[in-house]
């Protein structure tokens, strides 16, 4: 059956790994949990691991866990001078618009980080929809409730006739458990968790051919 909707993660998808943003903004999430909760500085890092690992985002634990509102985390762990990390590549560009299928940001960041990484790429009119992590509440990928929800607000009614393309071995897993063909970004190495692998979104014509009109 032919692929005819593409859901993209956004950091360290859309952009290199090695750009430094996401180091930032995890330095940023510290900072959130030192200053609006008071932890001292030698829990703060053992805490955000667990929460990321109990509850998918630490956003999500600490909503659960410490009652954050999550506007206020998001608009303060995204508050980053996003031109000194991340740069435009004509190269990217080109390849997302060489397919003709629906691109959709699937991202556990806010719909207002999304737009602004996007706008620093250039990328803004490569993608007709955001998919966040406000959307998909009070779920967040890999949970498979977010995935079911990210089908439903975009449309599509058969996960067979989807791709997804993500940094994260758990997010993929679960996409795949559910039909969707999967391609992770960052290893080239093959396994279970997903269908394909590649190193960089320029390589992504190697294992998905552009279907030209």
């Amino acid at each position: 059956m032919p692929l005819s909707t593409f859901f993209f993660d956004l950091d360290e998808t859309l952009y290199p790994s090695t750009s430094g943003l996401w180091q930032a903004i995890r330095e940023r999430i510290d900072l959130f949990m030192r200053t609006h909760l008071n932890l001292p500085e030698e829990e703060i890092s053992p805490l955000r691991r667990r929460l990321f690992s109990t509850y998918g985002t630490t956003m999500r634990g600490l909503q659960v866990e410490y009652d954050i509102d999550a506007e206020e985390y998001l608009a303060f762990v995204h508050d980053l001078p996003l031109t000194q990390y991340i740069q435009p590549d004509p190269a990217v560009r080109a390849v997302l618009l060489g397919y003709r299928q629906r691109k959709l940001i699937f991202t556990n960041a806010d719909t207002n980080h999304a737009r602004r990484v996007l706008g620093v790429l250039q990328l803004s009119d490569c993608f007709e929809q955001i998919i966040d992590i406000i959307a998909i509440s009070p779920y967040c990928k890999p949970m498979p409730e977010a995935f079911k929800i990210a089908l439903q607000l975009s449309g599509e009614a058969d996960a067979s006739r989807c791709m997804m393309v993500d940094d994260a071995p758990s997010n993929l897993a679960v996409a795949r458990q559910l039909g969707i063909y999967t391609i992770r970004l960052g290893n080239d190495e093959p396994g279970p968790e997903y269908h394909s692998s590649i190193m960089r979104l320029t390589d992504l014509p190697q294992v998905l051919d552009p279907v030209m009109d």
